[in-house]
């Protein structure tokens, strides 16, 4: 390989509905509504993202007060499960 030559690892690559990426370190963020209480807001990010009870607590805090939080650092490949879950339990949630 030559100095100006790139590898790719086409395992890093991901497919979404805004392009093609790297899998790169992202966010899961979740986002506040007027809908859900705050047990069930914490109940998910316990069970679902697998925060401690303190941590879930905060973090629903800070949903509440910011407007938003980002409850999980990884790749694209990890969080979208993730992401999933909590929507399927109608809760606002996004990767950035």
């Amino acid at each position: 390989m030559t100095e100006t030559e790139t590898e790719i690892n086409l395992d890093e690559l991901v497919i979404t509905d805004e392009g093609i990426s790297f899998d790169t370190e992202k966010q899961l963020i979740v986002i506040n509504d007027d809908v859900n209480t705050f047990e069930h807001v914490i109940l998910c990010l316990m069970t679902i993202c697998g925060l401690s009870a303190e941590k879930a607590i905060e973090c629903t805090l800070n949903i509440h007060n910011k407007g938003k939080c980002a409850v999980k650092s990884g790749s694209y490949n990890d969080l979208k499960p993730l992401k999933d879950a909590l929507l399927d339990k109608h809760l606002s949630a996004e990767i950035k």
